[in-house]
């Protein structure tokens, strides 16, 4: 969005990538049941992407920058090797998607499109309300 080079520490990294719309559907689905008195819902839970929406870093910005266009770049940044990470980060959602029959709904692709999406109208001031609504609604669907 600076037009300045993306600064990645680890591009190898495995994350569980996700739009926002699936962990807050996934909240708002077992606060419902909470509501309605399941208080044995009442315990931790994962909301994340399918198993093979699971993408590492490198994947996720090439991805980002052709979608973005405008010479997006990124780059390793320098010092990261000192950096200690976990390699694989990982959601286990089977909880979610057998008592509340949960699963995320958009694949990575939907994902990072969506996201491109919402924040180049964010970058030219346009209309984010409307853009917000018009995800959701597809997100709905």
């Amino acid at each position: 969005m600076n037009k300045q080079v993306v600064q990645i520490r680890n591009p190898q990294a495995i994350r569980p990538w996700q739009h926002v719309l699936e962990p807050l559907s996934g909240y708002l689905l077992l606060a419902e049941h909470l509501y309605n008195g399941n208080t044995a819902m009442a315990s931790g839970w994962n909301f994340g992407p399918r198993d093979s929406d699971v993408r590492d870093v490198e994947y996720i910005v090439k991805e980002l920058c052709s979608l973005w266009q405008n010479n997006a770049k990124w780059q390793i940044a320098p010092d990261t090797a000192k950096l200690h990470e976990a390699h694989y980060l990982k959601l286990d959602c089977s909880k979610a998607n057998l008592l509340l029959d949960w699963h995320a709904k958009w694949n990575i692709n939907d994902t990072l499109n969506k996201i491109v999406a919402w924040y180049q109208v964010y970058t030219a001031k346009g209309d984010l309300y409307s853009e917000t609504i018009n995800q959701i609604n597809q997100y709905m669907e």
